[in-house]
């Protein structure tokens, strides 16, 4: 018997990823496939840049909104027309206030109230030496009035020495009275009586 044996048949290369029961064998013209390490690279940066684009986009968006709506709020006044009847936009019409003044009395009310004072005496009494000033009052308004007549007695330089009132009830028109307004303390002889102030008091 001899001892030569044939040699052993030479390996053959094995896939490294063998292909799956039923699928049909790669060609020998296609592409070599990509390593997996390198796949899955390409697809988070792919993933990313998308989704950084979506994000941009939708905050642009969301400016936009916003920018819409402050300029729609912050609206502008009209503007004014030059048409000859129309009313100004920023005015309102304008209303005279009513008069509170008092009514001015008519001519009928009379002359000056001061007309109708008189002095008829001034004198000083001799026992104690008081001045008083006898008056005649003579309503020349057209209403019933009443008087408040003041008195100022006067010595020879014109120095005020005392003062007296005289006053009256109701004094019908063109009707008269007699009243007289006392001073006190002693004066000179000679003292005047000057009517200061009258004031007449419609009824």
């Amino acid at each position: 018997m001899s001892d030569y044996f044939p040699p052993p048949p030479p390996e053959q290369p094995q896939p490294e990823h063998p292909a799956p029961v039923g699928a049909s064998p790669p060609s020998p013209w296609a592409a070599p496939a990509a390593p997996p390490g390198k796949q899955r690279t390409g697809l988070i940066v792919t993933l990313a840049v998308g989704g950084g684009l979506v994000v941009a986009g939708a905050m642009v968006a969301l400016v936009h909104a916003l920018m819409d709506s402050v300029s729609d709020s912050i609206a502008l006044p009209p503007e004014r027309s030059d048409a000859p009847d129309s009313e100004p936009y920023d005015e309102e019409p304008y209303a005279e206030e009513p008069s509170y003044e008092e009514p001015v009395e008519p001519d009928a009310a009379g002359p000056p109230a001061e007309k109708d004072v008189t002095v008829t005496k001034c004198t000083r009494d001799s026992l104690i030496g008081w001045p008083h000033a006898d008056l005649r009052i003579v309503n020349r308004s057209g209403s019933p009035a009443a008087y408040i007549v003041s008195i100022t007695f006067v010595d020879a330089d014109g120095t005020v020495v005392s003062d007296g009132v005289a006053t009256t009830e109701e004094v019908a028109p063109g009707a008269s009275v007699e009243v007289r307004a006392q001073g006190s303390g002693e004066v000179a002889a000679g003292t005047e009586c000057r009517i200061a102030e009258v004031d007449r008091h419609a009824l």
